[in-house]
């Protein structure tokens, strides 16, 4: 894809500085660094229009780009940082789960609340197409034994560059280090730059989560209050008020083969220990719940089971089969848990009746009094609401003007259906304003 760079460390996308609502009329504007090498910016003036701009390089906003390129459009992409996607290949570090082949009811419970406003890019777009599409890049796929697809290479960085190449060679232009300060009458533009007409605008201005590899969430000012849920962590940890000593001596260290409940669900899954709580993937699972009980009641009340496959009568009688006079630590010991699993049971209570020690180690009660933050969250939630946008996904009040992705307000667990929905309503918002392009079309 070409490519041309500012020459500052600026933002677009989700870093927007004093930006101003979507701008009226039918044409959109958009910009670019003016410090741009003239030849790098030639036929991007307001004289030599573009159809479409792209806000954010991240998965939707390159989906986005793509199927407004394979449909013949002229398409520049606004990027703030150095490169495109830098979130996407992060995800990718520990293996990049696409999408899950679970039975598709299933899958599309995983939303909530959204997957009735998600259902349309999503019946578009579906799991069995996106694999489908990376198999295209030659990043071939396949199911684990948990029902997530993952590209056999398990990284994301060979796809994304598959991607970009396919990009480039569709004429789509990358202009990275650009910062997208908002919209002005008549279109968008970008600090420092000339204005650069574009028939369509598409957002994809992402969430807030780990910014700094991308957006940090500030375009929310560009648009009225009442159009933007405030932006909150999802699939994130929480903080934990430990006792004295207790962070010091066990953070970093995973909890493994325990079940996590709270509000009456209960999962199994693995936890870390961190110096300010506790995070990981039943963390994670459980996270939209507990967000809400700390947001309304000012904690959360989890409860941990240290042995899920045991009953408390069961755990009972292994307790009083033990040889009297054990010590409480050996005793904990030959039930076969873990240095951690032993000390968080003690957090329980000092219980020394095989029946007590039972209940205490089958409901470790933990208070969870904030979310982490989130700088260390895996996605966001909240943002665009669905009632600002029409079925297409264009902005009510401004035609020609699209959104997509993680800036809209859903949220979902890990497990594939985070890139999912951000690459289908990427695809959606392109088809769309691809749409709109043929509608808008001078005759002749």
């Amino acid at each position: 894809m070409s490519q041309s760079r500012g020459n500052r460390d600026c933002v677009c996308c989700g870093a927007v500085s004093g930006c101003a609502a979507v701008g009226g009329g039918r044409r959109a504007v958009a910009a670019i660094d003016a410090a741009a090498p003239a030849g790098e910016s030639a036929g991007m003036s307001a004289g030599n229009p573009i159809n479409a701009v792209i806000v954010g390089a991240g998965p939707a906003g390159l989906a986005a780009a793509e199927t407004l390129a394979q449909g013949g459009a002229r398409v520049t992409v606004l990027e703030r940082m150095p490169s495109a996607a830098r979130k996407f290949l992060m995800a990718g570090r520990g293996g990049l789960n696409l999408t899950h082949a679970e039975p598709e009811p299933v899958f599309r419970a995983r939303y909530g609340g959204a997957a009735v406003p998600l259902a349309a890019a999503l019946d578009a777009f579906p799991p069995q197409a996106l694999r489908d599409w990376a198999d295209g890049l030659g990043a071939e796929t396949f199911t684990g034994s948990s029902g997530r697809v993952f590209p056999k290479a398990m990284k994301a960085s060979p796809l994304l560059r598959a991607w970009l190449r396919r990009l480039e060679g569709l004429g789509v232009r990358l202009v990275t280090r650009a910062r997208w300060t908002g919209f002005v009458e008549g279109g968008v533009s970008v600090e420092g730059a000339y204005p650069i007409a574009a028939q369509a605008v598409v957002l994809a201005c992402g969430g807030a989560s780990w910014p700094r590899l991308g957006s940090d969430g500030r375009w929310t000012a560009a648009l009225p209050p009442g159009a933007v849920a405030p932006l909150v962590p999802a699939n994130c940890g929480f903080r934990v008020d430990w006792p004295e000593g207790f962070a010091a001596r066990w953070a970093g260290v995973p909890l493994k083969g325990a079940a996590f409940s709270h509000g009456g669900t209960s999962l199994r899954g693995e936890a870390t220990v961190t110096a300010q709580g506790v995070e990981g993937g039943a963390i994670y699972a459980l996270s939209a719940a507990l967000r809400e009980s700390v947001a309304r009641d000012g904690a959360a009340a989890l409860a941990v089971d240290l042995k899920p496959d045991l009953s408390a009568a069961k755990l009972a009688a292994k307790l009083e089969a033990q040889r009297p006079g054990l010590s409480r630590a050996n005793r904990l010991r030959r039930l076969g848990l873990s240095p951690l699993a032993a000390a968080l049971a003690r957090l329980g209570g000092e219980a020394s009746k095989p029946e007590a020690l039972a209940a205490a180690i089958k409901a470790v009660p933990l208070r969870l009094t904030a979310t982490a933050g989130l700088e260390r969250a895996i996605s966001t939630a909240g943002g665009l609401r669905w009632d600002a946008l029409d079925a297409t996904l264009m902005l009510r009040d401004r035609p020609g003007v699209f959104a997509c992705g993680e800036m809209l307000d859903w949220e979902a667990p890990t497990g594939g259906y985070l890139l999912q929905a951000s690459i289908a309503t990427g695809r959606l918002a392109g088809s769309s304003a691809l749409d709109w392009l043929s509608r808008e079309a001078p005759p002749g």
